[in-house]
Parts: structure tokens; C-alpha cells; sequence
């Protein structure tokens, strides 16, 4: 009867390893799928009990003499089955047998309803594709220079901060691309300053008539276009994967609080670390952080790496401090042997905390705009108009046509406008 115990308990593993793969797919599944699962967790159940409850008579049967296969004196039954294509048996009560191959029946007509439905989840996978013309046309002309540049130990901050933008440009060719941008930013301003030697603009017809003062005058007083113009192209080429690293890390930060509550949940239930990164990356709940996540699990699967390794590595090169805080804590937890449960609890309300006083600031900091925005767009303008019809009537001021003031007017409002709807825009919560 040794024999048939552990068979017993055998079998108990397998059921109670289905049941946790049941209970992972919980979280992906639709309403109708859930049911199902649900309803083959409730059997599998039922079965582990069947089986605990023929344990007390097969410890009272247990002897050094070896009985024969079928049915026992002692109201034991050995029954086989078929579970996952494979054979296996079980020593049941007489009287539960019935109830046990029920259960089994409901069990394999859940899995028959759920495997007729598609299980496969569309996930979009970014395809490798070429340069396109911009990025070709710059390391033709300026790859070259770049690499230069590049082992001489230029360029590193921004070799860093390229890599936690997430834009999918190589280093040397994103450098190439800055020269680039620079080269066509001197020839446009080279262009636009012998335009504006020439040629006169004004805000009344014609627009646009010859320069009729001395030429020489006017090359000394735009001397700053093909100098000025340039600097800013380059600037801002250096600086936008900053911009868009920062743009990154704001969007992970809104979404990570709710992450690290649903990790917690998930780590409640003992699963396997790298289960919970693969649980985030096949959900749509946090778009910007899973593909943080899918560096993670492309460390382990594509380099091999452990997954304290794969934590670590991530963290260096992750656009947000917050996140780079919680996968560093989470590879000590791992390596100290701690809970992971704990601690996303405890890191859940951390974040959660500091959620709450970002939103109470960006209100009190809306209310500020508010102020502003009612001083600035409509007080000062009033102010500003009566200032200028009064320079215009005076014999001190400039002579001003009313026009030009309505013109400057608009623009100075539509100026305004568009700087606090952008500063608005930026400080704004995703949720």
C-alpha cells in the first residue's frame, strides 16, 4: 500500500501543479474564459479532496505483505485514468469512485471548451527596419567625423542618455545625424541671411519689398542668423533624447505605482519571479513600462543572464530613477533571500503615497496657473493697449498705426496662450 500512497501523492502534485497554471492564465483571461478556468479549478479541487480522503484506510491497509492489483478488502479501489496524454492511476474509496471520474469529466470538457476559443494574444512586436533616408544621407556624409569623435571620448553623456530615451538609432549614427542637422542648419541660415540682406519684411502691403538702405549696415545687424541658427539646430539635437528620456520616465512614474500594486498582488500568490514580468508584459494596463519590462525578460531568454543579473543591468540604463530604485531593490531582496511579496507591498505604498502628493500638488500648481493665466491673458493686455494707444496719441512716442497694435496684441495673447497650455500639458498626470 506504500505504493499506492505515494502514487496518491503524486498525483495530488500534478493536479495542484495544473491548478497554478490555471490561476496564472486567471489574469489574462476575458469573462468567459475566467469562468471556465474557474469552473476546472473547482474540480481539480474537489479531486485533490477524493484523493486526501482515501488516504486514512490505505495507511490502515499498510503491511509487509504484498496484496493483488483490483479491488481491496479494506473499500479500496485502484482506478486509471488519462490526464495531459499521459496514464495514470489511483487508489480511491469504492464510493467515490463515480463522484472522482465525475469530476475528471468536468475537468476535461472545461479544457475542451477553452482550448475551441483562440488562446493566442496579439502582441505586437516591433519589426527590424532599416535607416531611413535622413539617417542614411548622415552616415554617408558624417559617420566618419562621428566615430572620430566618439573614440576620443566625446559624446558620452549622450551615449547614456540615448539609451535610456529607448530611441532605436545607433550611437554613432544618432551622432552622424546631429552633424548632419547642423551642416543643413548652416546652409539654410546662410540662405535666410542673404534674404534678409536684400529684401525688407514688414506687417503691411507689400510684405515683402528690396532693401533700399545702405547694404553694409545690414550685414553687420544680422551678423547673429548664421551664427545663432546653427547653435540652436545642434543644441537641440543634442539635447531631444534628454527631452524624450525625460518624456519616458514621467509616463513610467504615472504608471508605476499601479504596477507595483498589481505585482504585489500577483507575488501573494508564490509564483515565480520572472512569471510576474511576463504577467506585465502581455497585459496593456502599462504600455510605457513594459518595454522596460521586456529588457528584463530579453536578458534572461536572449543573453542567458540570471535574473538578479537581468534586474541590475536594466536598473543602470532605465529612464526613471523610480523604477532603477525598485528593480535594484528587488535583486537585493532575491539575493538576501527576502520576500518579494513584502516588499512590493511595502514599495506599492511608498508609491502610492507619493502618487497621491503629486496630484495634490498639480492641483494647488493649476490653481496658481489660473491666476496667472487671468493676469497675464486678460489684465495685461487691457494695460498694454491703453499704453500704446497713449504713445500713439502723445508727441513723446512713436507714431503706431492701430493695426499694428491689434497685430501685436493677438500675438502677444496667442503667444501666451500657447506657453501655459504647453507648461499645463507637461505638468499634467497621465491619470
Amino acid at each position: 500500500m506504500i505504493e499506492e500512497l505515494l502514487k496518491n501523492i503524486d498525483n495530488e502534485i500534478d493536479i495542484l501543479k495544473e491548478i497554478a497554471l490555471y490561476n496564472n492564465k486567471l489574469s489574462e483571461a476575458n469573462q468567459r474564459e475566467r469562468k471556465i478556468l474557474l469552473a476546472a479549478i473547482s474540480s481539480l479541487r474537489e479531486g485533490i479532496r477524493i484523493l486526501n480522503a482515501s488516504v486514512p484506510k490505505i495507511m490502515q491497509g499498510i503491511s509487509l505483505a504484498k496484496k493483488l492489483p483490483g479491488k481491496h478488502e479494506s473499500g479500496l479501489e485502484r482506478i486509471s485514468f488519462k490526464r495531459n496524454e499521459k496514464g495514470m492511476d489511483a487508489v480511491l474509496r469504492s464510493e467515490d469512485k463515480e463522484r472522482f471520474l465525475s469530476e475528471l469529466r468536468i475537468n476535461n470538457e472545461a479544457l475542451e471548451k477553452l482550448g475551441g476559443e483562440k488562446q493566442e494574444q496579439e502582441v505586437s512586436y516591433a519589426k527590424f527596419k532599416g535607416s531611413n533616408f535622413y539617417l542614411k544621407a548622415s552616415n554617408r556624409m558624417f559617420v566618419g567625423l562621428a566615430r572620430n569623435m566618439i573614440k576620443r571620448g566625446k559624446f558620452k553623456t549622450l551615449a547614456t542618455t540615448l539609451k535610456k530615451s529607448n530611441l532605436d538609432i545607433l550611437f554613432e549614427s544618432y551622432v552622424s545625424a546631429i552633424f548632419f542637422t547642423t551642416f543643413l542648419a548652416v546652409c539654410f541660415s546662410a540662405v535666410l541671411y542673404v534674404l534678409l540682406i536684400f529684401l525688407d519684411f514688414s506687417v503691411s502691403a507689400p510684405f515683402i519689398q528690396i532693401y533700399s538702405d545702405t547694404h553694409l549696415k545690414r550685414v553687420g545687424s544680422l551678423i547673429w542668423v548664421p551664427l545663432i541658427i546653427p547653435i540652436l539646430f545642434f543644441l537641440g539635437s543634442y539635447f531631444y533624447p534628454s527631452t524624450e528620456r525625460g518624456s519616458i520616465e514621467r509616463r513610467i512614474d504615472q504608471e508605476l505605482p499601479f504596477a507595483v500594486v498589481h505585482m504585489s498582488a500577483i507575488s501573494g500568490s508564490g509564483i515565480e519571479p520572472t512569471s510576474i514580468f511576463k504577467i506585465i508584459v502581455l497585459g496593456k494596463e502599462y504600455p510605457y513600462l513594459k518595454k522596460e519590462v521586456r529588457k528584463i525578460l530579453n536578458q534572461i531568454n536572449l543573453y542567458g543572464y540570471d535574473l538578479v543579473t537581468a534586474l541590475n543591468n536594466v536598473a543602470k540604463n532605465s529612464p526613471s530613477k523610480k523604477l532603477s530604485e525598485l528593480l535594484s531593490g528587488m535583486a537585493s531582496t532575491i539575493t538576501s533571500g527576502g520576500s518579494l511579496s513584502n516588499f512590493f507591498e511595502k514599495r506599492a505604498e511608498t508609491l502610492l503615497l507619493n502618487y497621491r502628493l503629486e496630484r495634490e500638488k498639480f492641483t494647488k500648481s493649476a490653481e496658481t496657473f489660473m491666476d496667472l493665466y487671468i493676469t497675464v491673458v486678460i489684465v495685461a493686455p487691457m494695460i498694454l493697449l491703453l499704453i500704446f494707444i497713449l504713445l500713439s496719441i502723445s508727441e513723446f512716442g512713436p507714431s503706431i498705426s492701430p493695426g499694428y497694435i491689434a497685430f501685436m496684441i493677438i500675438a502677444i495673447i496667442t503667444l501666451i496662450n500657447i506657453i501655459f497650455l504647453g507648461i499645463i500639458h507637461i505638468k499634467q498626470p497621465a491619470y
